[in-house]
């Protein structure tokens, strides 16, 4: 700087002699710099003199009152303390004992009064007699309990005169403790100017001394501010810094200036156009100008910068900063900006750059948020149209969009899964509807070479427009221009193809661009592909699902019954129901749930469905049943837990399941029903009661070891019965027991409903908008054998009275309007009898139920099975069975807690035509005289 003014560097100028009395008198011209500074300070001192007289006068007033308020306590408590006075205040006259006391008192203590009081505050001592009498002014309440009142209070003219009156009031207490006067001593603090005199010339003195270092500490730091400015003057300083102020006008590169704290210091008017600085923004921080983020960053930060280049705005800068002085410890900067035309062009491929970057990380993060390929393909179309397009249309082979794997030979065909953009209005293909491409549309060339394909102008695409002529005239004339059509691939397989179109309104697409539309695809194939194949696999598990539950109701006459099954959104459990049919018109109701989801449980339940048709064809207890499918599952885990199954299989093991076990008699109208780990059932009673019947919870299957306990429910005709599993009243939102009150509120009033009806209602109440877990529910309601269907008489334990329950059973069928099943009828019923009486034991009975078909039903005290077998030519005997076998549709055995019953039955609307159509038949009825069915040996 000073080689600028032509003075040589390290040069100290030296002031001249003749100004030595100007500077000192400096001191005092309040024009300038040092004047002001040193009348401040004098200023200052004599404020801080002030306040330290104040202050000590204050403390002083403080320390007399505190003294003041001691002797009041003292003197009180003294003559309350005195001998004397507790008895004078209870004599006749305490003024005539006291008084004298009093005023002795008050003038050997110092104090400007000494009252004593009764109880009730009146005087009878007080320096004035004309005031003895009269109500202490004062507080005496505190006293009256025991404590002492200290406070600063006016009353009558004391002796003291004029100033502040403090005053103790103490009690009086006699030998007991009890108070019987009060005793108030007073006195008045006078001014206390004397006590603080003494310390003003030491304050004076202090001042005097700040004084002086002020005019100290003024010259040394005038002098050290002349050395600084190396000795110019004034004028000088003015000068150097408007030839500095035109230098950064003049220059065309921006100059800042930022201090230690961040604040912005210095902008030339090339600075403040190329960042666009706010008017007034100097001395502001630089967070508040409103800056770009790299500029503000660079700003904000220490390090030295050389030539980077910055985006501001739609300038790029170059930019270089240093600290202003050699130091960085001392903090600021200087930053120089220069406007980098040349790179304009860079500039905007910069931008383009990273704004496919930003789509790109949109499209990661907004495709395949869900499983599903129209949705995910609608994503695709979104993302694109928002930056990179103005009309995206995505199709799809018909096989992608049922989860099929694509081939070669649908590729013409394709279905139109989603459209994105503004211009919707466009005459495009509707979503859904199936297009067949011709082989020269760019759409069926990319499937083809399996490479992106570029339209620039579509007017020149004449495969495109030889598609559909008179839609193409009609997109053109709306405005539509360019083409980008990209295969969509996942694991080399084609899946569709994406298009995207610009309007007249944007620039066409450039082969740059192709690069760009192909990472988009690819991206969004392979969510696509993703999606396929879950679609694929859901519907696999949920036909395997479907196809091991009940396909059709089965023909029985106790229950009428509805049901059904909703799978998860995410994937198929292991929930299935099951209705069926058991001997003497019972009716068995399934309803379990294996733990998992997907295949894997979908074949274990049903594994665990076909074992429930085994057990109940065995015709066990509901107790037998659960405990038999308890073992099957523990088995089931140990083959699963082998560590050659562990590898094949979704899951490690079954890990349990819950089952609910019921059969319904209808001739009883009684349920018996057994759970392990299942929820418990809910009943819909005729008149629209909904309860639970109380079946006790067991132990889920799987457990091993633990026993299962019954319940018997009597169910009046018409009651419902529901079995559900716990993915209709359980789920994230909520716990079983919120599920279970709204189950109950879904049943509340459905006595008069179907089963169809009520199933239908509880789906809608209960079924969640998304659901994670299987739902299974079923519906029965009950139904009776009405005492005219039904026919049951007891038989003697004598072979010769077969005879007879023929001709009964002969009765009653011609009653119910059954003779053509006579023949067969009377044949079973003469054989389970005669087998009754001579190998079982009595009590022997028979019952004829008419229903759906003819159920006869034969039974004894033993509990020996009869076996089928084939007898020879040369046996007399063995034939029975066979016979019984021939002639009814089903027959078999099941056990009583007093024996068993042998049933067997027949097909009422052609179960004489079949007996007679059998062949066997004949030839075994040939081989004996007919005549023999009168003996009741048979």
């Amino acid at each position: 700087m000073e080689a600028f003014f032509g003075r040589r560097r390290g040069r100290e100028r030296h002031p001249p002699v003749g100004r030595s009395h100007e500077r000192r008198a400096s001191l005092l011209d309040p024009h300038s710099a040092a004047g002001q500074v040193f009348l401040l300070q004098v200023v200052i001192v004599v404020l801080l003199v002030v306040a330290a007289v104040v202050g000590m006068v204050l403390q002083t007033a403080n320390d007399a009152l505190r003294q003041g308020r001691r002797e009041a306590v003292v003197a009180a408590q003294s003559f309350a303390s005195a001998p004397g006075v507790a008895a004078a205040l209870q004599s006749r006259d305490p003024s005539a004992v006291l008084q004298p006391r009093a005023e002795e008192a008050r003038k050997r203590a110092g104090v400007d009064f000494v009252v004593a009081m009764s109880t009730k505050g009146i005087r009878y001592t007080y320096p004035y007699r004309r005031e003895i009498g009269k109500k202490f002014v004062g507080t005496i309440a505190p006293a009256l309990r025991g404590r002492t009142v200290v406070e600063q209070a006016g009353g009558p003219p004391l002796p003291a005169g004029k100033g502040t009156d403090v005053q103790a009031v103490v009690p009086v207490t006699d030998s007991r403790g009890k108070v019987v006067g009060l005793v108030s001593a007073g006195i008045t603090v006078k001014n206390v100017a004397w006590l603080w005199l003494p310390q003003l010339p030491i304050i004076l003195a202090g001042g005097a001394a700040a004084l002086a270092l002020a005019v100290t500490g003024t010259t040394l730091v005038s002098r050290r501010l002349r050395r600084q400015t190396r000795g110019l003057a004034p004028d000088e300083l003015a000068r150097l810094y408007e030839h500095h102020d035109a230098v950064l006008r003049a220059v065309r590169e921006g100059v800042l200036i930022t201090g230690a704290d961040g604040r912005l210091l210095l902008a030339n008017d090339e600075a403040t156009r190329l960042l666009g600085l706010p008017a007034g923004g100097q001395g502001r921080s630089v967070q508040e100008l409103g800056l770009p983020e790299p500029v503000m960053r660079l700003l904000s930060s220490p390090e030295a910068v050389t030539d980077e280049v910055l985006l501001a705005g739609d300038r790029l800068l170059a930019v270089n900063k240093r600290p202003t002085y050699p130091r960085a410890d001392r903090g600021g900067s200087v930053v120089t900006l220069r406007d980098t035309t040349e790179l304009a062009v860079v500039s905007g491929r910069a931008e383009v750059a990273r704004e496919r970057l930003k789509l790109l990380y949109e499209a990661g993060v907004g495709i395949g948020t869900t499983l599903d390929v129209g949705h995910t393909a609608q994503e695709l179309a979104d993302v694109a149209a928002r930056q990179f397009a103005d009309l995206v249309t995505v199709d799809l082979l018909e096989a992608v969009l049922r989860g099929w794997e694509p081939t070669a030979e649908g590729w013409r065909h394709l279905r139109r899964a989603a459209i994105g953009g503004e211009q919707r209005i466009m005459p495009v293909y509707p979503l859904g509807e199936v297009i067949t491409f011709s082989a020269r549309t760019p759409q069926m060339l990319t499937l083809q070479e399996g490479r992106v394909m570029l339209e620039a102008d579509l007017r020149q695409a004449h495969g495109w427009r030889e598609q559909d002529p008179e839609r193409a005239r009609r997109a053109l004339e709306c405005g539509l221009r360019s083409l980008v059509t990209v295969p969509l691939r996942a694991r080399n397989v084609p899946l569709g193809v994406a298009n995207f179109y610009r309007t007249a309104g944007s620039p066409a697409f450039e082969p740059e661009d192709l690069a760009f539309a192909e990472e988009l695809a690819a991206r969004a194939a392979v969510a696509i592909d993703n999606a396929r194949r879950f679609a694929r696999e859901h519907a696999m598990a949920v036909t395997l699902q479907r196809s091991l539950l009940p396909r059709g109701k089965p023909e029985q006459d106790a229950l009428e019954v509805a049901w059904r099954y909703l799978p998860a959104e995410a994937g198929v459990g292991g929930d299935w129901f099951d209705v069926i049919p058991l001997p003497g018109g019972r009716v068995a109701l399934v309803m379990g749930d294996v733990v998992g989801h997907g295949l894997h449980a979908a074949a274990t339940m049903g594994r665990l469905r076909t074992a429930v048709h085994n057990f109940s064809t065995l015709d066990l207890p509901v107790d037998e049943v659960l405990a038999n499918l308890d073992d099957l599952v523990v088995r089931m885990d140990e083959e699963e837990d082998t560590g050659d199954a562990a590898a094949d299989h979704e899951g490690e093991g079954v890990t349990g399941a819950t089952c609910l076990y019921a059969v319904y008699d209808p001739v009883a109208g009684a349920c018996t029903m057994a759970r392990a780990g299942h929820p418990e059932p809910v009943v819909v009673r005729p008149d629209g009661t909904v309860t639970c019947p109380g079946v006790p919870a067991s132990a889920p299957l799987g457990l091993g070891g633990y026993p299962f306990e019954t319940a018997e429910v009597f169910l009046p005709e018409g009651s419902q019965l529901v079995l559900y599993t716990d993915g209709l009243v359980e789920d994230r939102t909520h716990d079983i027991g919120v599920g279970m009150e709204r189950l109950r509120r879904a049943l509340d009033g459905s006595g008069g409903r179907t089963p169809e009806e009520t199933c239908q209602a509880v789906i809608d109440a209960l079924k969640p908008s998304h659901s994670s877990d299987d739902i299974a529910l079923l519906t029965a309601r009950t139904r009776m054998f009405p005492p005219s269907h039904m026919a049951e008489w007891g038989v003697p334990s004598d072979p010769a009275l077969v005879p007879s329950v023929r001709a009964r059973c002969r009765q009653t069928l011609l009653e119910w309007g059954l003779e053509e099943t006579g023949f067969a009828t009377e044949l079973i019923v003469s054989e389970l009898v005669t087998n009754a009486i001579r190998y079982g034991s009595p009590p022997v009975g028979v019952r004829l139920l008419r229903g759906r078909c003819l159920i006869c039903e034969v039974s004894d005290g033993s509990s020996t099975s009869p076996r089928l077998r084939r007898a020879a030519t040369t046996d007399e005997g063995g034939r029975g069975l066979f016979l019984v076998a021939q002639f009814a549709q089903r027959w078999g055995t099941r056990y009583t807690p007093r024996g068993k019953v042998i049933w067997a039955e027949l097909l009422l609307h052609d179960g004489a035509s079949a007996a007679s159509g059998r062949a066997p038949v004949d030839f075994l009825l040939d081989q004996f005289d007919l005549d023999q069915f009168d003996d009741p040996g048979l």
